[in-house]
């Protein structure tokens, strides 16, 4: 791979704005500042004038998505969050947003104009409003089609993170101890400190179990 890793992904994630913004929504939407980030439970969000030019008083919107929630899913759902953020920018712009993070009804009408179903579940039949929701994509609707043309053209995602294993987390929080006396052997917390049940004498000098 010749091209910068970071120049590579958010050259991307910029193309994918852009190609969207003038599919979707006439080119009218202002830019906005994608950024990475790891929100716990959300795949993405926006928020409305969050950096500002150190040059100046201008400012831009941030659209996260959450590359954890990359893994297991494909581009075309990956780029349906994108454009479901972009939704909230278009409301943020020429539309009345209700408080940060609540979908309203305008917003939800958006969604379903650009081919994206609002539900709070991902599925038919889930809430089209409220302070969680999600969508699916609508078959042969806007947003599948033109993401159609945008993969058939060689457009595709290259990084998503990378989970750490579980045996890995396990094996930070215990460690081992073991009896220098007897070899009895015991887990606890790293730094913990452990007296042998098994070879314990109060009228003898205790010895603390030693790390394994």
């Amino acid at each position: 791979m010749t091209e910068k890793i970071t120049a590579e992904e958010y050259k991307s994630f910029q193309k994918a704005y852009d190609y969207f913004n003038g599919k979707l929504f006439g080119g009218e939407l202002p830019q906005a500042l994608v950024t990475l980030q790891r929100r716990p439970k959300m795949r993405g969000y926006f928020w409305a004038e969050q950096f500002r030019s150190r040059a100046g008083e201008e400012r831009t919107h941030e659209i996260a998505l959450n590359p954890d929630h990359f893994a297991g899913r494909s581009d075309q759902d990956i780029l349906s969050t994108l454009v479901h953020e972009m939704v909230h920018a278009w409301q943020q712009a020429f539309g009345k947003p209700s408080r940060r993070a609540y979908h309203n009804q305008e917003w939800a009408e958006k969604m379903k104009t650009v081919g994206l179903h609002p539900s709070s579940t991902g599925q038919e039949g889930g809430a089209e409003t409220g302070e969680k929701v999600s969508h699916y994509i609508v078959k042969d609707g806007p947003f599948a089609a033109a993401c159609g043309k945008l993969l058939e053209g060689g457009f595709h995602l290259n990084w998503q993170a990378s989970p750490a294993p579980a045996e890995s987390r396990s094996a930070s929080t215990r460690q081992k101890f073991t009896c220098a006396a007897c070899g009895q052997n015991a887990w606890a917390k790293p730094g913990a400190v452990l007296i042998c049940g098994v070879c314990y004498d109060e009228d003898e000098e205790i010895l603390p179990m030693e790390p394994g």
